[in-house]
């Protein structure tokens, strides 16, 4: 069980942007489209959760990497996955030097893990065991299933309010409440963007525990985040528009810090996550979860 309650947290963020996408289709014909808003929101997280290796790793443009061509990656997530008792997944290499990590794949049996050039630079083994331990522990509790969804979702949301303005949302003939759907396409793709990020943030948490639990070593990761809070500040990517949608499986934020609140970020605050970590190494007790 999660101290911090995150899987309970994910279930009823969930249920709130399956609400709000289900509000948006009663508001809209005076809900005689419902079904069909919730017959579309699942097409398009069934595409997006079926495809999401393939778009994550052609948006960060990497290459396959086999045993010869880098042993440390392939020894520790070898290890770590005959622990916890899955298959290997294939193991990629992006020819970047901004310092991230992400996992990706409907299921562990078509897993795939991902280092950058960066990130390998950067880490020793130990640092790099607890960030490959964080990244299997996403697949493994079936996160990208649960960021599928969410990012599905929202983005329905946002293209039918935006449809909802542009073709007038007041038409009577419709049967709607006019002022209802002027205010749900305006507020509807605020809320939906804030719940799939909190979602994002809330899975964040539960890598970082789990994953220190199936590598034993809770300060391994936390030293890998301090240096990788640096190193992301140091060489950011480019906002192109394939890594934003990738940016929320990387195990850092790989853009360059602004003025976003915390409401609007991706990734829970580094300082919160390794103050958890070493909260975590002070009180764990001998021996690794079962997963």
């Amino acid at each position: 069980m999660h101290r911090h309650y995150n899987g309970v947290k994910t279930t009823l963020l969930l249920g709130a942007i399956w609400a709000l996408f289900l509000a948006l289709g009663a508001v809209v014909g005076g809900g005689r489209y419902i079904w069909l808003f919730a017959l579309l929101g699942l097409g398009t997280t069934f595409y997006s959760y079926w495809n999401s290796d393939k778009l994550a790793l052609r948006a960060m443009r990497a290459v396959p990497v086999t045993r010869e061509q880098q042993p440390a990656m392939y020894r520790i997530v070898e290890e770590l996955a005959a622990q916890a008792g899955k298959p290997m997944p294939r193991l990629y290499v992006s020819p970047t030097a901004a310092p991230n990590a992400f996992a990706t794949g409907r299921n562990p049996q078509n897993a795939a893990v991902c280092c950058t050039e960066g990130i390998l630079h950067l880490l020793d083994e130990r640092e790099l065991r607890g960030v490959l331990g964080h990244e299997l522990m996403h697949v493994y509790n079936r996160d990208i299933l649960t960021g599928s969804v969410a990012a599905g979702i929202a983005g329905v949301i946002t293209s039918v309010a935006q449809m909802m303005l542009f073709f007038g949302g007041g038409n009577r003939q419709n049967g709607g409440n006019p002022i209802a759907m002027i205010a749900m396409a305006l507020l509807a793709p605020f809320a939906a963007s804030v719940i799939q990020l909190a979602i994002s943030r809330t899975r964040e948490y539960d890598a970082d525990e789990d994953g220190a639990a199936l590598t034993g070593d809770p300060l391994a990761l936390a030293s890998a985040l301090r240096k990788l809070e640096a190193g992301t500040a140091r060489a950011p990517l480019a906002p192109e528009p394939q890594v934003v949608n990738a940016s929320h499986m990387m195990i850092a934020n790989p853009f360059r810090a602004g003025d976003v609140g915390r409401l609007f970020a991706t990734h829970p605050p580094m300082t919160q996550r390794i103050a958890r970590l070493e909260g975590m190494a002070q009180s764990r007790q001998p021996g690794i979860e079962r997963f």
